[in-house]
């Protein structure tokens, strides 16, 4: 073991010892993905195109980059997450790339000035991000100066003002950094770190907030002029007026911290060129927002309602849903009920054309038209209706006129791009296929479509088209060096849950998958499944011949420890079932969610013959009240969200005790492996750690893997941990899935 990785291995008394030789002995075909592939992966994404559709601006991030996270600043509000990136421009029509640095640079926020020939970025530059323009004729780099004793807040983008003289961003002051930086140390190492219950926010919730604290500026880009549009307040979010006479913001309000939600409280308020600040909404909060391209118009839901406005005044109208009258009594019977549902809306987009307003409800998309407040149902969806495809708002004509989305099967994998045309009223298939789209743009001209699509189990590589998507080509084939890498193909099957209602899973095969052979099968869980996307951890496990499921499961307030043993062990008698899975070689893992889930299912079956944990927490109890840097996330997370207890710790102790898997560690017989970062603050390590000790107290066969430097995901520091990681869990699951090599038979040839 290399000193460096800082790796804490514990075992337990009866762990088994690892042949050196395991891992090579079950080495498949060279040409297998592996996790060292894998840290080579390229991934593009389309940050901006050009009014006329000519110029993509794109960034490509290799992923052995993404690693040198110092996650002992989480929670600091002065600290950035980068990794550098190959800043890449390309010709939709051509499909030539013209790279803007020489090397790969961390910068974010790229976007195109309204006459496409300057792109601005923000370019990190020792610990600071500077504004920086690129002009595409001269291929010029410029840095944009900021006032003095002012600097681009880490939370920033970059924005251009309509006629393209100005940028906009968001800064913090250099004391405000100082100021933060001096109470993250306090916090982080003392000498005494006081908390009192008085205190109106929790500390580590109130810091957080702090990142908020910014004015925003616009800066000329040829004079250096800085003008303030809003000054120094805590800004969630801003809107700016397209003809630059107001800047609305949300405006942090909140007087302390609210458990039951992790939004804090905002007003909406505009300020106006001359400095006149006004209040919109005294309290948004609960409100959704979708705001006009004009930056003076909006819409709103609330409540099961959709209302217009404007920045000119206070006034609104109801557009979507249906108003209370006073002092009617509601009607609580089932056909109320479904009535009242059927009559809730949000807000999804405002047209550009100020004309139009995508609302949707349990019976799909609408548009409502704002001057008459017409609603016309454009695509039928609906969360309980699987024979209805999900669909999603992609990009709206500058008309107003054509409304793009995309549309997935959740039957089978048939996926595509719509276009709704509100002349004609109606729906066309631009493509249709099994391959994945996502990240749509349309250009203001309304005549070139690019869309990242991705063949399944594969990176995705991205497409250019007219606005019909008659001639959609490729412009970069993301990863070419991949082609040669056995990567196996995927299955989405169907099954039966111990309740008898129907399920999806999606199979991840080895590249050299035979059927009619039985493969040892590790089970990925974590909530539902039902896209085959590039996985990596399913990836490393089938590269060395393994059969990954992802199976997906139901779940029940306040009984969610039953949903992965319903569903899970249904879905391996599926697979056992269909002749893929070997009964006696089967193993479940998970990470964060999927980790606890994991612990939770090995509780209350025998069926796997190992089992790994990454990051997922073992105690419920203590998750809600003891973690290093707990906010508000661990308790509404109990209580509301993810983990689904529909209550309280003291209204309902039973339900934490039943499902902190640490309170069951005796009927644990399954060997399992604990990952965790040392670092992490999301599930402590302490947590998990916990089963460790269980374990070995019981005598109990387990493994902890600490990363000391590691965050949420364990060996997440370093390329040396990732690999690391990926080497151990492979070896975990040899031992106890695959029959030991058999030795070579010496003859007299």
């Amino acid at each position: 073991m290399r000193p460096s990785l800082q790796i804490a291995l514990l075992t337990c008394p009866l762990a088994l010892a690892m042949p050196a030789t395991a891992q090579q002995a079950a080495r498949p075909a060279s040409a297998a993905i592996s996790a060292a592939d894998i840290l080579d992966v390229v991934t593009y994404s389309i940050a901006d195109l050009t009014d006329d559709g000519r110029f993509l601006a794109t960034m490509a991030t290799v992923r052995r980059d993404t690693y040198g996270t110092d996650f002992r600043h989480d929670g600091d509000p002065t600290y950035l997450r980068v990794a550098p990136t190959r800043v890449a421009i390309i010709d939709t029509k051509s499909g030539a790339s013209t790279d803007i640095f020489k090397d790969r640079k961390a910068v974010r926020g790229l976007r195109w000035s309204p006459d496409g020939r300057r792109l601005a970025m923000l370019v990190f530059t020792g610990d600071i991000l500077e504004p920086t323009i690129w002009d595409r004729t001269s291929s010029k780099l410029t840095v944009v100066k900021t006032p003095a004793g002012k600097y681009v807040a880490e939370n920033s983008d970059i924005r251009w003002d309509r006629d393209g003289r100005q940028i906009i961003v968001a800064l913090h002051s250099a004391d405000w950094r100082k100021k933060a930086r001096d109470v993250f140390a306090g916090m982080t190492t003392g000498p005494v770190f006081v908390q009192s219950s008085k205190d109106p926010f929790l500390a580590w919730d109130e810091i957080r907030r702090q990142g908020n604290v910014r004015s925003v500026v616009s800066i000329d880009v040829t004079t250096g002029a800085v003008r303030e549009r809003i000054p120094e307040a805590n800004i969630a979010s801003f809107t700016l007026a397209e003809d630059g006479s107001a800047t609305s913001y949300a405006r942090d309000i909140a007087k302390k911290t609210d458990y039951d939600s992790f939004q804090s409280e905002t007003s909406l308020n505009t300020r106006d060129s001359a400095g006149v600040d006004r209040v919109l909404r005294a309290s948004a909060k609960g409100m959704q927002f979708a705001w006009a391209e004009d930056g003076k118009h909006y819409a709103y839901s609330n409540g099961g309602r959709v209302y217009l406005a404007s920045i000119a005044d206070t006034s609104s109208k109801l557009i979507a849903g249906v108003e209370p009258r006073k002092g009617e009594t509601p009607d609580t019977s089932k056909a109320g009920r479904d009535k009242a549902a059927l009559e809730r809306f949000s807000v999804l987009r405002y047209s550009p054309a100020n004309d139009a307003v995508l609302v949707s409800n349990k019976e799909g998309l609408w548009i409502a038209d704002v001057a008459t407040g017409a609603k016309e149902k454009i695509i039928a969806a609906s969360d309980s209706d699987e024979t209805l495809p999900r669909v999603a708002a992609q990009a709206w004509s500058q008309d107003g006129k054509r409304l793009y989305l995309t549309s997935a099967s959740r039957t089978t994998w048939e996926r595509g791009i719509l276009r709704y045309d509100r002349d004609t009223k109606q729906v066309k298939e631009l493509v249709k296929d099994n391959r994945s789209y996502s990240n749509l743009r349309l250009s203001k001209d309304g005549n070139t479509i690019v869309v990242a699509v991705a063949q399944g189990n594969r990176p995705a590589d991205l497409y250019a088209g007219t606005a019909d998507l008659s001639d959609l080509h490729r412009l970069v084939s993301s990863n070419p060096q991949l082609a040669d890498k056995g990567i196996g193909p995927t299955e989405l099957i169907s099954y039966l849950d111990a309740d008898g209602k129907p399920r999806k899973a999606v199979v991840y095969y080895p590249a050299a998958y035979q059927k009619g052979k039985t493969y040892p099968t590790v089970f990925e869980v974590y909530e539902d499944f039902f896209d085959d996307t590039f996985d990596v951890r399913a990836n490393v496990l089938t590269g060395h011949g393994y059969v990954v499921v992802h199976p997906s499961v139901g779940f029940d307030i306040g009984y969610p420890g039953e949903a992965w043993l319903k569903g899970v062990t249904s879905a391996a008698n599926k697979m056992i079932e269909l002749g893929i899975a070997d009964s006696a070689r089967l193993a479940v893992q998970g990470q964060s969610y999927g980790g606890y889930a994991t612990n939770l299912l090995i509780t209350q079956t025998n069926r796997f013959k190992a089992a790994v944990n990454i990051s997922g927490k073992v105690d419920m109890i203590s998750f809600y009240t003891d973690s290093p840097r707990l906010g508000v996330r661990n308790v509404n997370a109990a209580e509301k969200t993810q983990d689904r207890l529909g209550a309280t710790l003291w209204a309902q102790p039973q339900k934490y005790v039943a499902h902190s898997a640490i309170m069951f560690a005796d009927r644990i017989t399954t060997p399992l492996m604990l990952i965790t970062g040392g670092l992490d603050s999301n599930v402590p390590a302490d947590n998990t750690r916990e089963m460790y000790y269980a374990l070995r107290r019981l005598g109990k066969e387990c493994v902890w893997v600490n990363y000391m430097n590691g965050g949420h995901g364990g060996g997440t520091a370093s390329v040396e941990d990732f690999l690391d990681m990926h080497k151990r869990v492979l070896e975990w699951y040899d031992a106890r899935l695959k029959p030991p090599a058999k030795p070579k038979v010496a003859t007299n040839e």
